[in-house]
């Protein structure tokens, strides 16, 4: 079966429809499937819930599709660095569903091994709980948190073999694992792709069999928060 794409666009081409659900990988501006995120700017689709730890900057990541409005809901951990994110919540523009990270990452995760719901001691008390099935476990109250089914998973990676097989670099092993397994599909971009049985098996981050498309490109290497001495 065909993985490997030449273009976001064609990586993309069939899978998108207004109101569908994505799962996007990425930390701060780190490990950003920003070549996958662009092509679904540029197909107009709309009414989109996304699944991400955060929404990027106003000018990239997730951001892109915030100032075009093509996003309905965020289901988010940290909203912070993106002044429009922020417009667009307080004026009742945008949905958004705060998950403490590792309550996210897990809902990602579970869905991806076909677990329907896990419960968790993580925003007992908290307005995270607020609507949640609650039960005790040896005299410690839990809430009930269900997985995160995707449409489509996007995520952005190192190195993929022709199979799909992937490696992500350093801190961009963050959410794109457990967000690459929860959707029907997934969509990886690369910085290379190598030959099928070039990888080392035992530094494979995430097998081929969660990965349906591959696309190569080039990225751009943000920092997120530059801090230098005056002196």
């Amino acid at each position: 079966m065909k993985k490997v794409y030449d273009s976001a666009a064609e990586a993309l081409d069939g899978l998108l429809f207004d109101g569908m659900f994505i799962a996007a990988g990425g930390f701060g501006l780190c490990g950003i499937p920003e070549l996958l995120l662009a092509a679904i700017r540029d197909a107009g689709t709309k009414d989109l819930t996304f699944a991400s730890n955060n929404a990027g900057v106003d000018d990239f990541g997730i951001g892109i599709l915030l100032q075009t409005k093509q996003v309905k809901k965020m289901i988010s951990s940290y909203v912070g660095e993106n002044a429009e994110f922020m417009r667009q919540y307080l004026s009742g523009e945008l949905e958004l569903e705060f998950n403490p990270q590792g309550t996210l990452a897990e809902r990602m995760r579970s869905a991806g091994c076909g677990i329907p719901g896990f419960y968790t001691k993580t925003g007992v008390g908290t307005i995270i709980a607020e609507g949640k099935e609650h039960k005790d476990f040896n005299g410690e109250t839990y809430i009930l948190e269900t997985g995160l089914f995707a449409d489509v998973s996007i995520v952005k990676a190192w190195k993929a073999d022709e199979t799909g097989n992937l490696v992500f670099r350093k801190t961009a092993r963050n959410f794109n694992p457990p967000a690459a397994m929860c959707g029907k599909v997934c969509v990886a971009e690369v910085e290379e792709i190598v030959p099928t049985g070039s990888l080392d098996p035992d530094l494979i981050h995430l097998p081929g069999v969660y990965v349906n498309r591959i696309v190569q490109g080039e990225h751009e290497k943000r920092i997120e928060q530059r801090t230098v001495r005056t002196a």
